[in-house]
C-alpha cells in the first residue's frame, strides 16, 4: 500500500506543483484549494470520508481506499516541497533559459527540475518516511496492516511490550532502508 501510495503521491504533487507555477488561473486555483483542503485536515478524517463517503457509490474496496486517501494527503505535501525546490532555484536560471527562447515546459524539463529535483531529495525523503508511517492508519478502515496483525496478536498472547517492539523495529527497519536507497539514488544520479 506505502508502494503504490507513494508513485501516485510523486505524481500528485509534481502535476500539482507545476499547476501552482503556472499563469492559468483555474489550474493554480484548484491546486491551492487541493492543498489548502487537504493540509488542514486530519489523515484520519480524510481516511474515513474516502472509505465511507467515496468508495461505497463506486465500489472501491478498502485498499484502494487506502491507497487514494495516503496518496492524496501526502500529495499535498509532497507538492509544496516540489514547488519550494523549484523556487529555490536561481532567479537568475529562469531568465537564462527563457532568454535561450524555451517556453514553461522547456525550462522546467531541462533546466529547473533537475536542479531542484536535487534540493528536493532530502525533504522528500522524509516525506517518504512519513507516509510508511502515516499508512498504519488505514487499519481504522479495516485493512489487515501491521498494526491490526500486530492487535490480534495481543489480543491471542498478551505479549504486548514484545509485539509493539517487533513492529517498531520493522517500522523503523523499512524507513531505514528507504532512507539508504534514497541517499544511494541522490549518490548514484549526482556523480
Amino acid at each position: 500500500m506505502s508502494s503504490v501510495s507513494l508513485i501516485l503521491a510523486i505524481l500528485l504533487g509534481f502535476f500539482t506543483a507545476i499547476l501552482r507555477m503556472t499563469e492559468s488561473f483555474s489550474g493554480n486555483f484548484i491546486a491551492r484549494g487541493y492543498i489548502l483542503i487537504i493540509r488542514n485536515t486530519p489523515l484520519i478524517i480524510q481516511l474515513f470520508f474516502v472509505y465511507f463517503v467515496i468508495a461505497p457509490p463506486f465500489g472501491i474496496n478498502a485498499f484502494y481506499s487506502g491507497v487514494i486517501a495516503l496518496s492524496l494527503f501526502e500529495g499535498a505535501y509532497i507538492s509544496e516541497i516540489i514547488r519550494g525546490s523549484i523556487l529555490s532555484v536561481g532567479k537568475e536560471q529562469f531568465e537564462s533559459s527563457m532568454s535561450l527562447g524555451m517556453n514553461f515546459y522547456q525550462r522546467m524539463r531541462y533546466i529547473i527540475l533537475p536542479q531542484a529535483l536535487r534540493l528536493a531529495a532530502p525533504p522528500l525523503t522524509s516525506q517518504m518516511i512519513a507516509l510508511v508511517k502515516d499508512s498504519a492508519l488505514v487499519s481504522t478502515i479495516s485493512i489487515y496492516d501491521m498494526t491490526m496483525q500486530a492487535q490480534r496478536l495481543v489480543s491471542e498472547t498478551y505479549l504486548v511490550f514484545e509485539i509493539w517492539f517487533t513492529v517498531a523495529g520493522i517500522y523503523l527497519l523499512i524507513n531505514l532502508m528507504l532512507s539508504i536507497l534514497v541517499k544511494f539514488v541522490n549518490m548514484k544520479v549526482y556523480e
